[in-house]
């Protein structure tokens, strides 16, 4: 059975990462296959709707995979109404409390993490390359499993 993975990134910033898993999902050349729980961009400036459809698109999935570029962990303008740094950290937080598998991506090994992951049980891909990030998604631990890393 395919995965459903919710995508956590910076959707100023890295967004194109993104568009590039969706390319690899559509790609038959590819092995990458999985069932996107991402939603489209959410056109609203009302925080506690977005948090309902990011949590929505949560519940849905069965890993997370967080893109950690260079903007990760900064704090967004609205981190007081969002309860979290930015919305990567809601999103990190939320996944864990739905017991959902998560695995992250580093842009850059020097990129400082979403402060949510740190301490989680995550299974770390170090460049974004097809192969690592499928590693990454099948060795995501469940909740309560051992911890993995992956160079």
């Amino acid at each position: 059975m395919k995965p459903t993975v919710f995508v956590s990134f910076d959707y100023d910033n890295d967004k194109h990462y993104k568009y590039l898993l969706e390319a690899w999902n559509e790609n038959p050349r590819f092995k990458f296959v999985f069932d996107d729980a991402t939603p489209e961009e959410i056109n609203s400036s009302n925080v506690g709707r977005i948090k309902a459809a990011l949590t929505s698109k949560i519940k849905d999935a069965t890993h997370t995979l967080v893109i950690v570029g260079e903007h990760a962990n900064t704090p967004h303008r609205n981190r007081g109404l969002i309860g979290y740094k930015n919305w990567i950290n809601f999103e990190v937080r939320q996944s864990i409390d739905l017991g959902k598998r998560i695995a992250a991506v580093k842009l850059d090994r020097t990129f400082e993490s979403p402060e949510e992951l740190l301490g989680s049980k995550t299974a770390w891909a170090y460049s974004f390359t097809e192969a690592n990030i499928l590693k990454a998604l099948d060795e995501a631990p469940y909740p309560n499993q051992f911890i993995r890393r992956y160079a």
